[in-house]
C-alpha cells in the first residue's frame, strides 16, 4: 500500500486526526491555511468546526452547510468522522500544553530537514520519527508511549508550519504518512 494515498479508512482516519488536532490547537498561526489543502494531501472531505468541505476535481472548496459530513467514497462514516474530530480536540488541548514545553532546537532541526527538498517522503518521515523519539527522551511525559508519540508528532507539525507556513502541505503529508506507518493500529484502537 502507498503510505501517501487514501485508499482505506485509516489513512483518512489519520488524516482527520491531524486537521481537527490542528483546527482545535492553540498558537496555531496557520490555520486559515488548512483550507488549502489539496486532495492529495487530505480526504475527499476536510472537517472545519462549523461545516464539512470537500474538494471538488478542479480543486474549488465545496461547503455541504452540515456539520455530520461525508466522504465521497464512503469511508469513513459521519459519526466516526465526529468522533475523530472530538479525539483531535482533546489531544490538541493535550499538544497545547506539551508545546510549551518543548525546546526551540528540536523544532528548528526538523524545520531544516523539511526545507531539504532532496529528501524523499520516507526519509522526511524517518526525520520525523527520529525527532518524535528524541524529543521523548528529553520531555517526561505521563501517558502511552503510543499516545506520547501521536501528541507530539502533531506538536513537532504544528512548530514547523509555524515557522515556515509554505510548508504545510509537506509537513501534513509527513504527518499523516509517519501515523500511518508508526501509530497505525493505535489510531484505529482509540475510538
Amino acid at each position: 500500500m502507498d503510505q501517501g494515498t487514501y485508499s482505506d479508512g485509516f489513512s483518512q482516519l489519520e488524516s482527520l486526526l491531524l486537521y481537527s488536532f490542528l483546527d482545535n490547537s492553540q498558537d496555531c498561526a496557520f490555520k486559515e491555511k488548512l483550507q488549502t489543502l489539496s486532495c492529495r494531501h487530505t480526504p475527499q472531505c476536510v472537517p472545519h468546526r462549523t461545516a464539512f468541505h470537500s474538494f471538488s476535481d478542479d480543486g474549488e472548496l465545496q461547503t455541504d452547510g452540515n456539520r455530520s459530513g461525508h466522504f465521497q467514497n464512503g469511508e469513513p462514516g459521519s459519526e466516526t468522522g465526529e468522533i475523530y474530530q472530538i479525539i483531535g480536540a482533546q489531544l490538541a488541548e493535550i499538544g497545547d500544553q506539551l508545546a510549551a514545553e518543548m525546546q526551540a532546537g528540536p523544532v528548528d532541526d526538523l524545520v531544516q530537514q523539511f526545507l531539504n527538498a532532496n529528501l524523499s517522503s520516507e526519509e522526511i518521515t524517518r526525520c520525523l520519527s527520529q525527532m518524535v523519539e528524541q524529543v521523548l527522551k528529553s520531555i517526561p511525559l505521563d501517558m502511552d508511549q503510543e499516545k506520547a508519540k501521536l501528541v507530539l508528532a502533531m506538536v513537532l507539525a504544528k512548530k514547523v508550519v509555524n515557522n515556515v507556513p509554505s510548508l504545510l502541505h509537506r509537513v501534513f503529508s509527513t504527518t499523516v504518512n509517519y501515523m500511518n506507518q508508526y501509530l497505525h493500529d493505535y489510531i484505529h484502537n482509540i475510538v
